[in-house]
């Protein structure tokens, strides 16, 4: 499993348009092999800014990597400057190669 994760710092009063428009896009994630699951994940208030970090599920490294060359996600993305207001700086990307995995199914 792959995790990636893009944390934002979104200007205060500006955290329900912030969401709006995740909520409003259309993602086409569902339309990629090897995608798992989407959270948008709000964090703490920091003086000027939230946090927010989106966060993506994919059953490997390749299967990212291919997302983010496809034209899907460019379709997806193809909207990100027009809403420069909203942040506090760029968004700040991480990935991670899953280590270990419990569930509850796991007992």
């Amino acid at each position: 499993m792959f995790i990636a994760m893009n944390r934002f710092k979104v200007n205060r009063g500006s955290e329900a348009a912030f969401e709006k428009v995740w909520k409003d896009r259309d993602s086409r994630l569902r339309e990629m092999t090897g995608f798992v699951e989407f959270h948008l994940l709000r964090g703490p208030e920091n003086g000027d800014h939230t946090l927010y970090a989106s966060h993506t599920t994919w059953r490997s490294r390749a299967d990212f990597e291919n997302w983010t060359r496809s034209e899907a996600f460019r379709e997806a993305h193809r909207n990100a400057g027009s809403n420069g207001s909203l942040y506090a700086g760029h968004p700040n990307f991480e990935g991670f190669e899953t280590v270990q995995t419990l569930t509850l199914a796991d007992d």
